[in-house]
């Protein structure tokens, strides 16, 4: 396996129909923390949460690997709907439901780190409250995941967004991919599962949506090994992107100059490796 996309679309494919059920081992199963950034996603949050718990008290019976020891979380970014409403009804009905409140809205980056300092299990899945992902597909990853797999990337089977959104975001992709040496099929596609040791040596600052970008740049540097595998992108149910508006847009364009020049120029906070050098 090449290291962070280097094997091509079709071997992908080839390799997903392959996998077996459960494709990594462990002498312990692996226990699992969810979570959701929510911002104005009173209209969404609900299914993604109850579809998550179905999903993972499902996961043991036909993954053996995977421990029935789980959590989620959902961070509330200071939305302005009724998320806060909507999320006390949910925790006091899911046990194994955590809310953490940012009383001001920190940004996506800022949700991100949240959410990722707070999962305290051996893996983390993580995708965005607007449910334009199914958290069943979390499945997918699963089945990608092996031993020499530091983290399994969702790519978009096809976009389901405004025309605008979809040229803008396919600019971006190239865009990035160029700039940092990424080599990805789909950068900002928010469907991660990522080991939670990754987190010891990949640290992050960005506040802003340049967050992905930040990560998979510093998981590169850092040695890590990534397969990516299709998943479903739905139509926006509910609420509008944060995201695309020109003044967002001009704004990313300046956030990627600086964090360019921060990592790849001045390759600032260098990643410690996570895996050792077999030839050293």
């Amino acid at each position: 396996m090449d290291r962070l996309g280097g094997r091509r679309a079709g071997d992908r494919r080839v390799a997903l129909r392959q996998a077996p059920l459960l494709s990594f081992s462990a002498t312990v199963p692996y226990s699992i923390s969810a979570f959701f950034p929510a911002y104005n996603d009173a209209g969404t949050i609900a299914s993604m949460v109850v579809s998550t718990d179905r999903t993972l008290r499902s996961l043991p019976a036909r993954y053996p690997s995977i421990s029935d020891d789980y959590e989620i979380i959902v961070v509330n970014d200071g939305s302005a709907d009724h998320t806060a409403e909507v999320l006390d009804e949910l925790a006091a009905r899911y046990p194994r439901l955590e809310v953490i409140t940012h009383p001001k809205n920190r940004g996506y980056g800022g949700a991100l780190r949240t959410g990722f300092s707070s999962s305290t299990r051996d893996l983390v899945f993580y995708t965005d409250g607007d449910a334009q992902y199914d958290p069943r597909e979390l499945e997918r990853l699963i089945a990608a995941l092996c031993d020499d797999v530091d983290m399994v990337q969702g790519y978009k089977i096809q976009r389901h967004d405004p025309l605008n959104r979809i040229i803008i975001g396919k600019l971006y992709h190239v865009l990035v991919n160029f700039m940092f040496d990424l080599r990805m099929r789909d950068v900002d596609c928010d469907f991660r599962l990522i080991r939670r040791s990754v987190f010891e040596r990949v640290r992050l600052e960005s506040d802003s949506g340049i967050i992905c970008v930040e990560l998979m740049t510093r998981f590169r540097q850092a040695g890590g090994v990534l397969t990516e595998v299709p998943v479903h992108h739905y139509h926006r149910a509910y609420g509008v992107s944060q995201f695309f508006n020109f003044r967002r847009v001009a704004r990313v364009g300046i956030d990627l100059l600086k964090l360019w020049y921060r990592l790849k120029v001045r390759r600032a906070g260098e990643t410690v490796p996570l895996r050792p050098d077999p030839t050293a």
